[in-house]
């Protein structure tokens, strides 16, 4: 009767451990996503940041295509789209609601090139220089960009990514210590067994060893339960919020769902490993406190 009921008690020791790490990995991994999300929208909001090349009127075809051409193939552009002054017209029309070229009697806008940057240029230092090259040419009327926005932006990231490596740290800590505590409880009821095979002579790593390949069980069973969990938040969130979908990278998820079991192995067979030392260490008469 006793064996059973020590053997129920390791048993429901082992579920509480698997349950606790699954739990604890699955907050590491939505801060996970949280930081590759908060990456990726601040990339997609920086390259939704553009500015426009007014051109004149007595800009050709030819020099519009050339500009087009050149500024398509330089580092900084995502993407560039040529408005012409009537596709201009048509927009301001359907802003507006009213025809004002019939009320003017002709179309005062001009054709202009609008610029979309990729990420790492979306800065305000580097649309200074971009204006000044293209102002030199004599076609070009006028660069248009939102100076204030792009500094406000560029401030938030660096901010927001500053807490969420500050709150990632603090989490990672209380996470392994957590997990630490809950493998030296589970191990705690057999620490007469280790200090028995230790005075008949074992070797530190042949006691050792069952409770680390246990721990390594633990910590897969958990990165996969905790990967589990993930996936099913991220199918409940995106049938809510469809656009994050388009955040969402594959291979950046796989080396997330990778990296939860992983760590669940290292810090679960860590933690076994110091805890049997722990025990080890201690005198016979310390184990009974």
């Amino acid at each position: 009767m006793s064996d059973t009921l020590a053997k129920r008690r390791l048993k429901t020791s082992s579920i509480t451990v698997v349950v606790s790490l699954a739990l604890v990995l699955f907050m590491l991994g939505l801060l996970g996503l949280v930081v590759l999300n908060a990456s990726k929208l601040s990339n997609h909001i920086k390259e939704n940041i553009g500015f426009q090349v007014i051109l004149k009127d007595t800009a050709t075809s030819a020099q519009i295509d050339a500009l087009q051409q050149e500024i398509s193939a330089s580092v900084f552009a995502k993407s560039v789209n040529h408005i012409t002054k009537e596709q201009a017209a048509e927009k301001l029309k359907a802003d507006l609601g009213e025809d004002f070229v019939s009320f003017l009697g002709y179309n005062p806008l001009l054709s202009s090139l609008d610029v979309k940057l990729n990420a790492d240029y979306a800065n305000a230092d580097t649309l200074v220089g971009i204006e000044k090259n293209l102002l030199q040419k004599s076609y070009v009327k006028e660069v248009v960009y939102h100076k204030d926005m792009i500094k406000q932006v560029n401030e938030n990231a660096k901010v927001v990514s500053l807490y969420i490596l500050i709150f990632s740290g603090l989490l990672l800590i209380v996470a392994i210590a957590l997990i630490n505590n809950t493998i030296r409880l589970s191990i705690y009821s057999q620490r007469f067994l280790i200090r028995t095979m230790y005075l008949v002579g074992a070797t530190r790593v042949f006691i050792s060893k069952p409770f680390i390949f246990k721990g390594i069980r633990q910590g897969v069973i958990a990165g996969i339960l905790a990967g589990a969990l993930l996936a099913g938040f991220l199918v409940v969130s995106t049938s809510y919020i469809p656009d994050l979908l388009q955040l969402q990278d594959e291979n950046m998820l796989a080396l997330l769902f990778g990296g939860i079991v992983l760590l669940g192995i290292f810090i679960s067979s860590v933690s076994a490993l110091f805890s049997v030392m722990r025990y080890l260490r201690l005198k016979t008469s310390d184990l009974y406190f």
